[in-house]
């Protein structure tokens, strides 16, 4: 079943759309490097396009209507929107979820110590990483610190050109053969990946005099004391802008574009979409690199607690109408794919592989090997989608995630399909997924935003 390109179908208005929504997305990545970045952009987006907080609303014991439009955050790190459709809630949803978490390193809570004159933070890696990748690149420090006292510092050091970056060495390639010989998974080992962060010493000091001026610094720029750190979640990530990629700008180069590429498609496909006949919503969530637990993760309550906030506005609420919500709704797990690399093809079937340019990625299945950890969607909404997207013209096409010996990894999906729902995994295919570099084609962005639009309007 050969799949034609994308790009070779576009005519003058589906350039320009594709343009403004790819530089619409680069700037969504550039300023959006942490799930609470990421979220503070969101609700911006939310509330130009007419959404209100869902708190206010329960405070104020308002009734939600058809056409209305809310939307709640927890912790700041997680977010779900709505808009009431014109069909009773306990019909279902038809729903968006992708996480805005990605692979990374975070500072340990005691991270900052002086060695030979050197300052350095510790830091624990986040997520599934090739560690080795993660040395020698300008990074920037992002995140928050909570003082005793309640007091909140937003950090975001090294993403202005007039600001400094920090790093981890690299061992010179002149004394590295036995660093040459061992395997690719200890080359570079977690504990090494520590920050370098300064070095010049404090006058006068006779010991640690380097750290001295260091902490000096923290607290005379950004009111930080050491003890401060301990209250902190302080991420580290490449700095630097997304920008276009290969010399015919046909794709995106970003850290952080699994799965916030999804996201932001899942979002501004939820914000183009009016009046729906069944509701529509949108879910971002944190943690999915870490197996989605806590209490940002899609497994926490957050999802369904809110469900069952906003059944009660709406006037219908029991334990039986959120159960039914949940079972009759549809969703797409929108999350990334695997795209095939000609320089790896022997990791890839080529039959059942995502390819640029070819459109939205529909995964039956992810997992590993034996279907293993695997949502495994029902024909019958597969079969719904195809015809959607068919009548709306988006390019689609199906994938694994690899070959089925090779590997392997999940999405949020089979989460909610505990609920009884429909679900599929749904995304945009990446190269170089979980390098501090990813890379995805502009063309597929375009029809991802398309599909989600044709999904949350269409499916029933």
């Amino acid at each position: 079943m050969e799949r034609k390109n994308a790009w070779t179908t576009y005519e003058g208005k589906d350039l320009i759309e594709l343009t403004d929504l790819t530089e619409d997305y680069k700037e969504f990545l550039s300023s959006g490097k942490t799930e609470r970045e990421c979220v503070r952009q969101s609700v911006k987006m939310a509330q130009k396009a007419g959404y209100r907080d869902l708190e206010e609303m329960i405070h104020n014991r308002e009734e939600l209507k058809p056409g209305d439009k809310v939307y709640r955050t927890w912790m700041e790190k997680a977010i779900v929107l709505f808009q009431i459709g014109k069909e009773p809630l306990e019909a279902g949803m038809n729903i968006l979820g992708a996480h805005i978490d990605s692979p990374r390193l975070d500072l340990k809570q005691n991270p900052l110590y002086e060695d030979t004159e050197m300052v350095l933070l510790d830091t624990h890696y986040y997520g599934g990483v090739k560690k080795y990748q993660w040395v020698t690149l300008p990074m920037a420090l992002h995140g928050v610190v909570v003082k005793k006292d309640g007091t909140r510092i937003d950090i975001c050091i090294g993403e202005k050109e007039d600001e400094p970056v920090v790093g981890v060495t690299d061992l010179l390639i002149h004394l590295s053969g036995k660093q040459m010989e061992k395997k690719a998974s200890v080359v570079v080992e977690g504990e090494d990946l520590n920050v370098l962060i300064g070095s010049r010493p404090l006058k006068g000091e006779e010991k640690d005099a380097v750290k001295k001026q260091m902490t000096d610094l923290l607290k005379e720029e950004y009111n930080i004391e050491e003890e401060d750190f301990l209250s902190a979640e302080i991420e580290v990530v490449p700095a630097g802008r997304a920008r276009d990629f290969g010399l015919d700008r046909s794709m995106v180069i970003s850290y952080g574009q699994d799965d916030r590429v999804c996201a932001f498609t899942s979002l501004a496909a939820m914000l183009n979409v009016e009046e729906p006949e069944r509701t529509s919503c949108c879910i971002l969530v944190d943690k999915e690199e870490i197996g989605s637990v806590g209490a940002t993760g899609m497994h926490s309550r957050f999802f369904e607690n809110t469900v069952a906030e906003v059944i009660a506005l709406n006037g219908s609420y029991s334990e039986l109408v959120l159960r039914r919500t949940l079972q009759n709704s549809y969703m797409l797990s929108s999350d990334v794919s695997a795209a095939f690399d000609p320089n790896y093809p022997n990791v890839m079937e080529k039959k059942n592989a995502a390819y640029f340019g070819k459109g939205l990625v529909l995964n039956k299945y992810t997992g590993s090997r034996g279907k293993s950890g695997s949502n495994d969607a029902n024909p019958e909404f597969i079969a719904k989608l195809r015809r959607i997207f068919d009548d709306e013209k988006v390019a689609f096409q199906t994938a694994e995630l690899g070959k089925v010996d090779q590997g392997g990894g999940g999405t949020i999906a089979y989460i909610p399909a505990s609920y009884g729902m429909n679900v599929i995994d749904c995304g945009v295919a990446v190269l170089s997924m979980h390098a501090p570099w990813e890379i995805t084609s502009k063309s597929d962005i375009y029809e991802v935003e398309k599909g989600y639009e044709a999904f949350l309007k269409n499916c029933r």
